[in-house]
């Protein structure tokens, strides 16, 4: 039975791969110094800030481990059979800097502080995997935070993507079921057409008028609801007095397309009186069938502007870039929160210079940077006044500035706004993150500056950056 279960660890640790390649007697020595410890799914194995106590393997089961961040308990990563934890704090003395929870019943193989160091010794091929996990799990719980006010912000921006999306997606369906019963319509009321007294010149006439129609839709002088009414009313009328008994449901396609009772009597004129009902019924369903079809190419094409937005905001189309067009990235982002600017009267004002040159870095992080300022500026007017944003050159930078005519930032606050955590927002409405997320943006990975002026009545966020190189190869 102990031959089973030592045989059974022994293949645990050949499943981790930061032992894969460790002959047996060195895996028995590991085996021979280590304990197991059986958790049940939901144990807390141990808590952030807790002291290292021994370095660990997961033999079996899965652990999932969050990090504390604000008032959220934000998920870093989920281990399974086969991954090792607690390496990076054993090397550093660190506390831990995540919460671990068993996910599942769990079996690991634990090894406490002395026989971790003495591991070492003994397996030095070890290490190199070790150091090099140990980079790895530092910069993934070094970025949580960042990436969780990153989150945050694409979960808003998602949010009112999906509502933009979601007007032209229901008018497009919308439409589309309606066109296929105009469509179906107008090829009975064609099937029609051929049993009417009409010549081969009267025939080749009425299978003009759609097109005609069209171009006088073009052209047709815009009228008022008041005035659409009396049109409609009118052509209704006409149509009553020449037999045709569909003229109050023909008469709005008609009007919609600039046409009036003169056109009406040159149609008569040119059909016969028992053709006419006839012929105007195929031609408000042909009619019909074809501005559905333009309201679901509108549909389409807002669809279309909103990936592009979409594809411009997030770099998808392109790899990391050191060349950035700001202004395609500022008109970007003011797409994608087009829903918040819409739920108020909030004045959007472009102050860009002309040919502004490009700057040197990365697209999708300054997209980060715009949709932070913005959305701040958006919340400072409150749905009721102006944000502009304003774009120069200033000795071999660019300058953005984001403006708005909200209350202000009192002065205690403005010496810690850039102070990751720290909000001047309701408990629940922010998390700190934006500004320190765009500072570190601007000032650590672009070598560019932020700053912050702000009295009642004008707050203006001010990002530099680099100019990118003229001479570049």
């Amino acid at each position: 039975m102990r031959e089973a279960k030592d045989a059974r660890v022994l293949d645990c640790l050949r499943s981790v791969p930061l032992f894969r390649q460790l002959p047996d007697e060195k895996l028995a020595w590991i085996h021979d110094h280590a304990e197991e410890v059986r958790l049940d799914a939901g144990t807390v194995i141990a808590r952030q800030g807790d002291p290292p106590d021994g370095f660990y393997a997961v033999m079996e089961g899965e652990t999932e481990w969050t990090r504390r961040v604000g008032q959220e308990d934000v998920f870093v990563v989920t281990l399974g059979e086969g991954s090792i934890f607690a390496e990076l704090i054993m090397v550093l003395d660190a506390p831990y800097p995540t919460t671990g929870h068993a996910l599942t019943d769990v079996g690991l193989l634990r090894l406490d502080v002395p026989s971790f160091w003495e591991m070492l010794r003994v397996c030095p091929e070890v290490l190199r995997g070790i150091l090099a996990t140990s980079v790895e799990r530092a910069e993934l719980h070094e970025s949580v935070s960042q990436q969780h006010g990153k989150l945050i912000s694409l979960g808003t921006m998602a949010a009112g993507l999906a509502h933009e999306l979601n007007n032209p997606a229901a008018a497009i369906g919308r439409s589309a079921a309606e066109a296929r019963e105009a469509f179906q319509d107008a090829s009975e009321r064609a099937a029609e057409l051929g049993g009417l007294p009409l010549t081969e010149e009267q025939r080749s006439f009425v299978a003009g008028l759609p097109a005609e129609a069209a171009r006088r839709s073009e052209t047709a002088v815009s009228l008022d609801s008041l005035e659409m009414s009396d049109l409609e009313e009118d052509l209704a009328l006409w149509m009553e007095d020449h037999g045709v008994d569909e003229g109050w449901e023909i008469s709005p396609t008609l009007a919609g397309a600039g046409l009036d009772t003169a056109w009406l009597e040159d149609l008569a004129e040119r059909v016969p009186e028992e053709a006419l009902g006839g012929v105007l019924g195929w031609l408000r369903a042909t009619m019909a069938g074809s501005e559905l079809l333009r309201e679901i190419e509108g549909g389409s094409a807002r669809i279309s502007a909103l990936v592009g937005a979409i594809k411009t905001y997030t770099h998808m189309d392109k790899a990391a870039s050191r060349e950035v067009d700001v202004h395609a990235g500022l008109n970007s982002t003011l797409i994608m929160l087009g829903h918040k600017l819409k739920m108020g009267d909030v004045e959007v004002v472009r102050d860009y210079e002309k040919d502004l040159p490009y700057v040197c870095g990365h697209a999708g992080e300054l997209n980060q940077v715009w949709t932070n300022l913005l959305d701040n500026a958006i919340d400072a007017v409150d749905g009721q006044g102006r944000i502009t944003v304003r774009t120069a050159s200033e000795n071999g930078r660019v300058m953005v500035e984001v403006a708005d005519d909200g209350p202000g930032i009192p002065e205690d606050a403005r010496e810690r706004i850039f102070e990751p955590f720290y909000t001047t927002k309701d408990v629940g409405e922010g998390t700190g993150l934006g500004l320190d997320i765009s500072y570190r943006v601007v000032v650590e990975d672009h070598k560019g500056d932020i700053r912050v002026l702000s009295e009642p009545g004008d707050t203006r966020f001010q990002v530099r950056l680099p100019i990118f190189p003229e001479d570049r190869p």
